[in-house]
């Protein structure tokens, strides 16, 4: 950040955009403001009519000292030009910019001149903006210099770097910045011969704590970092507003987030003081131990962040943080300089080579040096390594606090003025704090270790055989679909949140948000049936068949066939028809699209929700209460009843004697009719309520539609079967996987009239079905295991084989296969048992083998790969031989 004073910081220009070190800058004087001319044009040169400052301002400025008075009128400064620039009323005097740019003092610049000029003072707490700006300007560089000093402690005290081990998960429940902290330090000592050394000292136990700490630190450095950057270069919308309006929300707002920084400096305090400590007792001289421990004091901190946090002052508060950071920088530098010390004190350690060399030795070291080794020394003279990265962040270090100049003896009044000298390079206006953090950034970014990455829990990568199995799966479902003249669907992968809450119950915890982009707050698609009912609504559909087959996302645990990104393959029919004529034709699809994959023996179990309503009406279960019991009810099917109505009774308030009327009913299952005989007979308590009448009526009708179609036998009339999202009206089903393999739930889907309903508030019955693909490729693969058949995961019919290394002819003989339609592939090798071995193992039916003597016949031989049995052919005419046998 070293500017010469006549830098200039240009505020008011189009897209530019105040940050907290340029705020820094300005409140040293490093830099100077300048308004941009198009900015200072826009300004009203109207004459001023004074306004009282508002009285939060006029006190806060009291407090100030001079640099941080600087920053505010920076801040102020922008403030109105961000103001003047989007609002054509508003009224900021070009007078008033140009005394602010040329004092950057606030006082001088009072009174405001005008009634707008004091609102946007009042309402955007310039001085809180500005503290909260230094405080985020000086924070930021401090998280990566945290890292690297720890590092440099740990190689010191020669630690254990498995205090660094903290694996990131893909399942949301390890916290990332820890993890990265982690990560970048075992960047730093990669490479070391110190650390993991001695596992038995007491170095991991402190440096156990670092991953933690150092990450809750970053964490609270984003958070003001974020909030810091809105609130500089925001404007304020001025509207209705006048001079009593108070900024007192957004400084609230910076005290809570600058409070979270301040304890987390506190934490960083301690732990540096710790490991200095540490560094101090593996120093052999007596005497020096005892002045280095006692040259820094954890005392010092005693009360002073709780003195800060308890008062009630915002400028306070700020300002405490603020010299609480310093402090923390002053031990930073301490425990750095004290590592130094034991590093360059060390002879057993190289230390990395700089333009003079600075090692610290006995004279007969230096001397032994200078010279050749005394006999049988090589082995006691080898020295240990620093990592790559220490070595790097030591010498910058080193370099900046000698000025180049060698080393010639350790004391504390020498460790003392390092940690002096490296205090000063940690604040932002050193050119060499620049140059330290881009260095570790650097080091952690380079993956020296190149550790294998990983891909989220939840997730698969899927191999060439695997999508072969998955291609032909794709290809017989599509197939099905377009058989029932149904057409192709794509909607985008993410919609807006307020599109996906409220459509699937206590499912909609399972969504997963992303950040705010622009003002928009998206989620990822939870499945495609809201999104189709969104595309209906949104283009005034009243009728549509369509299929689609696309990613859906779940924020959910994985398990063994559950993924947290997979396929949904969905058949839906909008629109309104006979009663049970979409309905019957998506579940004849499912049973249509289960027996062409024939992955074997499976059921469909079969509800309706109105009849689900009915049987809890009659249970005695409140109709507010109907969706939530739905979702435990459906839980059946992974857990015994006694689980599910410890959940009722406890969780959901239902009581003993109605849980157990429920669990008396919902054992109610067998083939369709003749539980629907069952239901309807004489006496049966569903026949005495009315939603129930009209689900075993409509399930009358299908059930005889699906006999006719020879789809019944599949079908299992199931009344645990719930469904849990909300949005289901009428029929609804579950297709379960009955083989070996334990998948769980295939398919699924029912009929929802009303969701699109809930878009355009035009009713369009629907009803649809969702193919879970990712647990029928589970299915598949393993049925292709069992077989041990081969897997091909090209279609490739030909195999151009060149016993040599000619590009040339094997461009000129595939191209022509290829111009024929003909999939063929071509390969460059001498020996003729590498072709053949590529196309067993790729299934290559055949192949097309040239050497020297084909070439000089000008011939070519086809050989059929499984037969083991070749042929000469003209060259001219092998194409139309080869169609013929793949014909």
């Amino acid at each position: 950040m070293a500017s010469s004073p006549a830098a200039a910081v240009t505020l008011g220009g189009k897209g530019a955009a105040l940050s907290p070190a340029a705020v820094y800058a300005l409140s040293l004087g490093l830099v100077s403001p300048s308004i941009d001319a198009s900015a200072l044009k826009a300004l009203s040169t109207r004459a001023p009519s004074p306004q009282e400052a508002p009285a939060s301002l006029g006190t806060a400025l009291v407090a100030l000292a001079p640099a941080e008075s600087r920053a505010a009128a920076a801040v102020l400064l922008n403030k109105l030009l961000l103001t003047a620039s989007d609002s054509a009323s508003a009224l900021v005097t070009a007078a008033t910019a140009t005394r602010l740019a040329e004092s950057l003092d606030v006082a001088a610049a009072l009174p405001l001149g005008s009634r707008d000029e004091a609102a946007v003072a009042a309402v955007s707490a310039p001085v809180a903006v500005a503290l909260a700006a230094l405080i985020d300007c000086c924070a930021t560089p401090l998280a990566r210099v945290a890292d690297a000093v720890a590092a440099l402690s740990c190689e010191a005290v020669r630690g254990d770097a498995a205090a660094f081990d903290v694996p990131a998960s893909g399942d949301g429940l390890s916290a990332k910045d820890e993890a990265d902290v982690a990560a970048d330090i075992k960047m730093l000592v990669f490479g070391s011969k110190l650390v993991g050394s001695t596992g038995g000292a007491p170095a991991p136990a402190t440096f156990a704590k670092v991953p933690t700490v150092n990450g809750i630190f970053r964490e609270a450095v984003r958070a003001l970092h974020a909030r810091v950057r809105i609130e500089l270069n925001a404007p304020v919308k001025l509207g209705k507003r006048d001079a009593r309006e108070t900024g007192e929300g957004k400084e609230e707002a910076l005290v809570v987030l600058a409070t979270q920084l301040g304890r987390a400096v506190q934490a960083l305090c301690k732990l540096s003081v710790a490991r200095a400590k540490l560094c101090t007792e593996t120093i052999a001289d007596a005497e020096l131990r005892e002045k280095l421990t006692g040259g820094f004091s954890i005392d010092d901190l005693k009360g002073m962040l709780d003195r800060v946090l308890i008062d009630s002052d915002v400028v306070s508060v700020l300002k405490g943080v603020y010299n609480h950071l310093l402090k923390f920088r002053d031990f930073l530098a301490w425990e750095a300089a004290v590592a130094m010390a034991v590093i360059e004190g060390d002879s057993s350690i190289e230390k990395p080579q700089a333009d003079v060399q600075n090692e610290v030795g006995s004279s007969a070291e230096k001397a032994q040096a200078g010279g050749d080794k005394g006999k049988g020394d090589k082995k006691s003279k080898k020295k240990k390594t620093l990592g790559k990265g220490t070595s790097a962040v030591l010498m910058l270090l080193r370099d900046h606090v000698t000025n180049g100049t060698a080393i010639t003896s350790l004391n504390s009044a020498l460790v003392a003025e390092w940690a002096t000298s490296l205090s000063l390079m940690f604040d932002p206006k050193c050119a060499g704090l620049e140059s330290l953090v881009e260095k570790v950034k650097e080091i952690v970014e380079s993956n020296e270790v190149r550790r294998l990455p990983k891909i989220p829990k939840g997730t698969r990568d899927f191999g060439k055989e695997q999508m072969a199995i998955r291609e032909r799966a794709f290809s017989i479902i599509t197939g099905v679909f377009k058989m029932h003249g149904a057409t192709a669907l794509d909607t985008p992968v993410f919609e807006l949140r307020e599109t996906l809450m409220g459509k699937y119950g206590e499912d909609s915890k399972l969504i997963y948000d992303l950040a705010d982009q622009g003002g928009e707050l998206c989620s990822l698609r939870y499945d495609l049936t809201v999104p189709f009912a969104r595309y209906v609504a949104m283009n005034n559909i009243s009728a549509l068949k369509r299929y689609q087959i696309a990613k859906v996302y779940r924020r959910d645990n994985p398990s063994k066939g559950r993924y947290r990104e997979f396929y949904q393959c969905d058949f839906d029919i909008a629109g309104v028809y006979e009663p049970m004529e979409p309905d019957f034709e998506v579940i004849k699809v499912l049973t249509e699209l289960l027996n062409q994959l024939d992955i074997g023996t499976y059921e469909i179990k079969l509800n309706h929700r109105k009849l689900l309503d009915g049987m809890l009406e009659i249970c005695g279960v409140p109709p507010q209460k109907f969706r939530t019991v739905c979702s435990s009810i459906d839980k059946l099917d992974k857990q015994t009843f006694e689980q599910v109505k410890k959940e009722l009774v406890d969780e959901k308030g239902i009581s003993n004697e109605t849980a157990d009327e429920i669990g008396t009913l919902v054992k109610t299952r067998g083939p369709p009719l003749e539980v629907l005989l069952e239901l309807r007979k004489e006496g049966s308590k569903f026949m005495q309520n009315e939603g129930s009448v009209v689900a075993l009526n409509d399930l009358e009708i299908l059930f005889k539609a699906l006999e006719k179609a020879n789809a019944l036998d599949r079908i299992v009339f199931d009344l645990s079967l719930a469904r849990g999202l909300d949005y289901y009206t009428g029929v609804i089903y579950e297709a379960v996987f009955k083989g070996a393999t334990q998948v769980g739930s295939i398919a699924a889907g029912g009929r929802y009239d009303n969701l699109v309903g809930m878009f355009s508030g035009k009713q369009i019955p629907a009803v649809g079905v969702s193919l879970g693909i990712e647990r029928v490729f589970a299915i598949m693969e393993q049925q292709e295991k069992e077989r041990n058949e081969m897997i091909r995961a090209t279609e490739t019919e030909v195999l151009v084989s060149i016993l040599g290394k000619d590009l040339t002819l094997a461009a000129e003989l595939v191209s022509e296969l290829w111009s024929a339609g003909i999939k063929a592939e071509f390969k460059l090798t001498t020996r003729v048992q590498n072709h053949i071995k590529y196309a067993l193992q790729s299934g290559i039916p055949w192949m097309v083998l040239v050497g020297e003597s084909e070439l000089q016949k000008g011939s070519v031989k086809l050989k059929d790969v499984k037969a083991n049995q070749e042929e000469e052919v003209d060259r001219k005419v092998f194409v139309q031989e080869l169609k013929k046998r793949l014909s």
